[in-house]
């Protein structure tokens, strides 16, 4: 595309500091902000482990949808239907607009509003599978919250707690239906607890690794509605760089898919 052609659709897409980046393993174009949201490696992977059935007549909910990275991405793995939930005004108008510039309106959806009132647009026990990359970080009185409110609210549990997303998920999903969430090590016993308390029963597990040799910073975990205790499996790791700092061949094949 000429730069006259570039900058119509910069003009046309793109609000303030926003720019155009590319989600490259699903040939799709996603609106990022540096001072709003940006996604991570996080939802690449979570849209990686989430397995989807490609069939047209499921129900897909991605919740925390952010600027719909975990959407976008899930659109290149089904057919199905996929509705994006956000509290961030801004952030769901940017996903909005970047599901309008990838022409994945019949498919793909967004929905502005608060986790907790999921059931008011999406009826209780009527979806397939349900994605989540939550607010990683508890807030009791001390903690220390990113200044930028917008980043604070995608990072800390400031409008929504561990608890309500397992429940918020276990009343979307069907009898069977499938729950995946990324989240940090550090909180999985918490994660554990708040599942099985809402009727989601652990089934895979992944850890990954920035580096060989290091702690374990990303957690990958899937759950079954009404599913029976048994059965549960730990997954091989994922270690994410090598000693120089680029990606290992397994995550580049996640990043960017197979190459030619």
């Amino acid at each position: 595309m000429n730069g006259q052609g570039s900058e119509l659709i910069l003009n046309q897409w793109l609000k303030g500091d926003e720019r155009l980046d590319r989600l490259v393993r699903a040939n799709l174009d996603i609106i990022q902000s540096p001072t709003v949201f940006s996604y991570s490696l996080d939802a690449v992977l979570l849209a990686h482990f989430a397995n989807l059935p490609r069939y047209s007549k499921a129900k897909i909910v991605d919740l925390c949808a952010g600027n719909g990275a975990v959407g976008l991405l899930l659109s290149e793995k089904t057919q199905s239907p996929i509705i994006g939930i956000e509290l961030q005004e801004r952030l769901a108008d940017m996903a909005q607009r970047s599901i309008q510039l990838n022409h994945l309106d019949q498919q793909v959806s967004m929905i502005h509003g608060a986790l907790k009132d999921a059931t008011q647009w999406i009826p209780k026990d009527s979806v397939d599978v349900v994605t989540c990359n939550p607010p990683y970080f508890s807030t009791p009185v001390t903690s220390q919250k990113n200044p930028n409110i917008h980043l604070a609210i995608a990072r800390h549990e400031i409008y929504t707690n561990l608890n309500e997303v397992m429940k918020v998920t276990s009343d979307l999903l069907k009898m069977n239906g499938k729950a995946y969430f990324v989240h940090r090590p550090d909180r999985l016993v918490e994660i554990l607890a708040a599942m099985q308390k809402n009727r989601l029963a652990p089934k895979r597990m992944q850890l990954v690794y920035p580096k060989e040799g290091r702690e374990a910073n990303i957690l990958l975990i899937e759950g079954i509605k009404d599913g029976k205790d048994t059965g549960f499996r730990v997954m091989p790791p994922l270690t994410v760089y090598s000693e120089e700092n680029d990606y290992l061949p397994e995550i580049r094949e996640i990043m960017y898919g197979k190459e030619a």
